[in-house]
């Protein structure tokens, strides 16, 4: 009998009485082969291992060689030199509660390769137990679901077992908008007329503007003459650090009094969709030029106080509106113009909603509002009351409406046409 060639798998009785089996999958990283061992207490169990090991070999699933990864050391992994660098700020942000608030918590500790798909629906329960949203365990399936993906690719683990886990279900009725009215919408904007950077909201109402590209705006985006605007930016949610030390004894690094602020002021749209441009409605652009003179005034009595940032709505010293206190203050002008709650992006759904009463073709209210999909104006554009009306009384007057009816002999008569004349039988 010849000798095996190289890299042949093999099954022997060792000396300790038991079989073993050897397999080569293929080459560490230093190099050499990549040669994988199993055991058994007979010839049929070690042959049956060998067997799956090659098959699993020639489908590509064996796991990489190394020390097995926990979840919570791929998940760290994932979050710092993966996500971070790649990702914009705000979808960071989203990864890291997820991961430190639930993740790492509920099954860092499991080892990556022996996770299964049982293990993230026990979790995705127990979160929704314990008080979380659908909506939140969704987010954490989403998010363990990416990591994973990458873990897979990279043949540190032979299958995604978030994808196939059943996610959370999201109830839509939970989770509907309903856009302002016309009524609403002047009630907000009248009483936002009673305090500073009120044209902040009619960008929010009237031209559908996230919440990061409007307080990201600059003057050097905005044409009056022409009435043009450029969106071209967003404003993140800054972050800070202690700047005492720790010393403070504040949790968040926020409130320390000596906080610094750390990360950049704006980052990019949200998407390549979102770097657009719109014309402003005659009245907006009065709304900014009255807007502008309040700023420069605000300047002067600033004097050496005021920090020159460019920003279209800035503090009294000139710094770029905190996300945080612009949505509080949304919230304050609902209470005083008495409207109905709702989030801050509902003002995006009414804007939205308002072009498709308006009839505007799907391709430019993608421009406008910086969409990259049709698929999204199902979800901002909602059909409202009025614009059932609208619907049912086209319907009405298509189905319902007098016809036309020939003239008859009578009516030819009446009008001077040719009366009297006989008939052939």
């Amino acid at each position: 009998m010849g000798r095996k060639p190289n890299h042949a798998s093999s099954i022997y009785k060792g000396s300790d009485g038991g079989w073993h089996g050897r397999v080569t999958v293929g080459v560490k990283d230093d190099g050499t082969p990549d040669r994988r061992h199993v055991r058994g207490k007979s010839e049929a169990v070690v042959t049956k291992k060998v067997r799956e090991l090659e098959r699993s070999r020639e489908d590509g699933n064996v796991r990489k060689a190394g020390k097995p990864w926990t979840v919570e050391m791929w998940l760290n992994h994932w979050l710092e030199n993966i996500a971070r660098p790649s990702v914009r700020e705000s979808s960071y942000a989203a990864y890291e509660v997820a991961v430190r608030k639930h993740l790492i918590p509920g099954i860092g500790a499991h080892r990556l390769d022996k996770l299964e798909p049982e293990h993230l629906e026990k979790l995705y329960r127990k979160m929704q137990e314990e008080g979380s949203k659908a909506g939140t365990a969704h987010q954490a399936h989403r998010t363990i679901r990416t990591a994973l993906g990458v873990a897979h690719r990279r043949k540190r683990i032979t299958k995604n077992p978030a994808a196939m886990a059943k996610p959370p279900r999201i109830d839509d009725v939970d989770d509907e908008v309903e856009p302002y009215t016309v009524a609403e919408v002047q009630l907000i904007l009248e009483e936002a007329k009673k305090s500073r950077n009120s044209t902040r909201w009619a960008f929010a109402l009237a031209l559908g503007l996230r919440q990061g590209e409007a307080l990201g705006l600059m003057w050097s985006d905005v044409d009056l003459d022409k009435g043009v605007l450029r969106v071209r930016r967003s404003r993140v949610r800054p972050k800070y650090e202690h700047g005492c030390g720790d010393q403070c004894g504040r949790k968040h690094a926020g409130y320390c009094p000596d906080r610094r602020q750390v990360g950049p002021e704006v980052a990019n749209t949200k998407s390549k969709a979102g770097r657009r441009s719109m014309g402003l409605p005659d009245k907006l652009v009065e709304l900014l030029r009255a807007h502008k003179k309040q700023q420069d005034a605000e300047r002067s009595a600033a004097r050496q106080l005021w920090q020159e940032g460019g920003w279209v709505f800035a503090s009294e010293t000139g710094e770029p509106l905190n996300p945080n206190t612009d949505y509080h203050r949304w919230k304050e002008l609902l209470t005083a113009a008495e409207v109905r709650e709702g989030r801050l992006h509902d003002a995006r759904h009414t804007a939205a909603t308002v072009l498709l009463v308006l009839g505007v073709p799907e391709r430019a209210v993608m421009g406008i509002m910086g969409w990259s999909t049709t698929a999204m104006a199902a979800r901002y554009q909602h059909i409202t009351e009025a614009v059932r009306r609208d619907i049912a009384d086209r319907v009405g007057g298509l189905l319902w409406a007098v016809p036309d009816l020939p003239a008859t002999p009578e009516d030819r008569d009446e009008e001077g046409g040719a009366a009297g004349v006989a008939v052939p039988a």
